[in-house]
């Protein structure tokens, strides 16, 4: 994780960065290799950073110290870090630079909620959080004394009491998504447990969401599982599965899951997720995780009709904070990118992954979901428009965003002749200006790289692609920083 404020310090003052390791039930010393880059708006190098760090305990933290030049123009640089797979990108500004479009007065309305709406588009938004645990894996733990990931099973507070705390906290959805291999109350697999025991575990929460939800209309309460490990693999949260889906089975050779699903291969996880009509959310996804016959980040039909969504942006999944002021976040806009060029068609969320029982909490970092205008919000509902791909993500959740083509919606696939009009539509219920707005390009199943769309200057951009497959989607970075992304449309040009 990479740790940057974005404005700079008082006059004469050095910046800070600081760079967060950890690594997961790692014991031994594990040394990481590290490089830190100051870019330019341009993408030239202004300055760079290396290191060599040693974790100890799965966990640490290097620091760098800058001091920018006086003659050094005002502007939103971009840091990029590098630690083994894991690459991080941050805006900072330097000086004081000209805003895109400056701040404006708070819009009334009581508590600076966040916004409805976004004028003239016919939908309503709710935030919420989709990645989350309680206590029937390796969450829920006690804010007061929780340090991270809890033992399976262990924690304080299950998932009645995280929808709860989601709720009172101003969310408008959470999504439990459980560890699918802890069911059996183990991080590895405890062949002595009780198969009947783990698969009655996980209709019980779904029951549970579902109990809840009706009990408290206007809040949506969502159960699903967080499949794979990290090591070979990667972690996917399933948002509908009525089923418990693994590979463990017990002593006697019974499976632990409803559906047995193979370790760490995607293929067949995709295959079944397709029939079944389940939808799945890449989580924190790394430059080597997905693979398929040993191809990272690959892409498969089945895969592309499960995928509808990718973890852009996440809080610190072991905050423990309550006043949503975690600094530590982990950025994944370049794996997203990849999966994208690979050909998913993925819409972005941002996530607390909250392992500590302080469920949307840690940070003011949200999901957005657009609704058909006055539709009640339902399981149902949420799932039609993350279909849909009518997603965002944003670090604030008092600011919207929102992308069309030629007035079409984000997340259409559209064919288009002739010129194009890109619209970028934005709302700040406190009034915040823009810093810098990016549209990025990518095509398809090409496997490059996404890039800025050149000439951009304002929010609307009308231009001539050329012939073929691209997709389009919007970053803003607010005046304090804050990243908000819409999802992107996909447009044929013919």
């Amino acid at each position: 994780m990479l740790e940057a404020a974005f404005q700079p310090p008082a006059t004469g003052k050095n910046r800070t960065f600081i760079v967060h390791f950890t690594l997961p039930g790692a014991i031994a010393p594990h040394k990481v290799n590290w490089t830190l880059g100051l870019y330019r708006a341009d993408g030239s190098l202004l300055r760079q950073w290396r290191g060599r760090h040693v974790l100890q305990g799965g966990s640490g933290q290097a620091v760098v110290h800058w001091h920018a030049p006086p003659a050094l123009s005002a502007g939103i640089y971009q840091l990029r870090l590098q630690a083994g797979n894991i690459l991080q990108h941050r805006p900072v500004a330097v000086g004081k630079p000209l805003p895109l479009l400056p701040a404006s007065a708070a819009l009334d309305g009581a508590g600076m909620a966040a916004p409805a709406r976004i004028d003239g588009l016919g939908f309503d938004i709710v935030y919420g959080n989709l990645h989350s645990q309680t206590n029937h894996s390796d969450g829920g733990g006690d804010p007061a004394s929780c340090r991270g990931a809890q033992a399976p099973r262990s924690g304080a507070f299950g998932p009645d009491d995280a929808y709860r705390f989601a709720q009172q906290h101003g969310l408008q959805f959470l999504l439990v998504s459980e560890h699918n291999h802890m069911y059996d109350a183990s991080d590895g697999s405890d062949p002595h447990a009780d198969p009947l025991a783990a698969r009655q575990l996980y209709r019980l929460g779904i029951a549970s969401a579902e109990q809840y939800s009706t009990g408290h209309p206007g809040f949506v309460a969502m159960y699903g599982l967080e499949w794979g490990v990290i090591s070979g693999g990667g972690h996917l949260n399933i948002l509908n599965s009525p089923a418990l889906l693994g590979w463990e089975r017990s002593a006697n050779g019974e499976p632990f899951a409803d559906v047995v699903t193979p370790k760490n291969n995607y293929a067949a996880l995709y295959a079944v997720m397709k029939e079944q009509g389940w939808l799945g959310q890449f989580n924190h996804p790394g430059a080597r995780q997905f693979p398929i016959d040993g191809v990272p980040l690959a892409f498969s039909e089945d895969g592309g009709a499960a995928m509808a969504l990718c973890e852009v942006m996440n809080s610190n999944a072991f905050s423990k904070r309550l006043d949503e002021g975690e600094t530590r976040h982990s950025f994944y806009e370049e794996a997203c990118d990849k999966l994208l060029e690979a050909g998913y068609r993925l819409a972005f969320s941002s996530n607390q992954d909250n392992h500590c029982a302080n469920w949307g909490a840690a940070y003011s970092n949200r999901t957005g979901i657009l609704l058909p205008a006055a539709a009640a919000p339902t399981a149902e509902a949420l799932l039609d428009a993350i279909r849909a791909r009518h997603v965002f993500a944003t670090m604030d959740k008092q600011s919207a965003i929102a992308l069309t083509a030629n007035g079409t919606m984000m997340g259409a696939r559209i064919d288009n002749s002739g010129p194009l009009t890109l619209q970028v539509h934005y709302t700040s219920s406190t009034g915040r200006g823009i810093a810098a707005l990016d549209i990025m390009e990518g095509v398809p199943g090409r496997h490059g790289e996404v890039k800025p769309v050149r000439g951009v200057n304002g929010m609307q951009h009308s231009f001539t692609p050329q012939p073929g497959a691209h997709f389009y989607y919007a970053r803003l970075t607010q005046d304090d920083g804050k990243q908000l992304w819409s999802a992107p449309v996909w447009v044929n040009q013919r």
